[in-house]
């Protein structure tokens, strides 16, 4: 197993930090009104391309929106995007994602994903958390696949139900395991 310089890690973080630059993740200076409309949009997208998602979102405690989540990496990556949390079909709470990963990579992507909290426990942790991880409770939908998903067979399996879609970019694949997800205001 051969050692990482430091200059090539200061070299692979800096790179990684470039790319998500210039993929431009910025929503402009409306902060709240901004987010919310790429929300809006976001859902609007979802609901049309994977019809099943809708009764879905009907079932569902709470759903959190990442309209665009940009992802690089050079060696070292990263991933950050920001969101609404929707309750009832109403905004409680702005997040942000970020991710960082390290491993053989190499391009830049973006994404969108969106949670389905199914229960209210699973809400209140996320809400109640300081910084929510995705991780083990969590059930994860390829885009290849949300056509297909209805809330029945997947509320019995996991609490939170995640959908990542609209991918766009050179990086294969995107998964929001590991995810930090931290409350903000825009």
């Amino acid at each position: 197993m051969s050692k990482i310089s430091r200059r090539a890690m200061i070299a692979g973080s800096g790179s990684s930090m470039l790319l998500i630059a210039a993929c431009n993740n910025s929503y402009g200076g409306n902060g709240a009104a901004t987010i919310d409309a790429r929300v809006d949009q976001t859902l609007s997208y979802l609901y049309e391309t994977y019809p099943g998602t809708r009764d879905l979102a009907e079932k569902a405690a709470g759903i959190l929106v990442m309209p665009l989540v940009t992802e690089a990496g050079f060696g070292f990556g990263g991933a950050y995007g920001r969101g609404a949390l929707r309750v009832g079909g109403v905004t409680v709470d702005y997040y942000a994602a970020a991710q960082a990963s390290f491993g053989l990579q190499i391009g830049a992507q973006q994404y969108s994903h969106v949670l389905f909290f199914m229960t209210q426990e699973a809400l209140a942790d996320f809400r109640n958390s300081p910084g929510w991880t995705a991780g083990a409770d969590l059930e994860y939908v390829l885009n290849t696949r949300g056509e297909s998903i209805t809330a029945e067979t997947l509320t019995v399996l996991k609490p939170v139900v995640a959908i990542v879609f609209g991918q766009a970019g050179l990086i294969v694949g995107a998964t929001i395991e590991g995810t930090k997800y931290t409350r903000i205001i825009p």
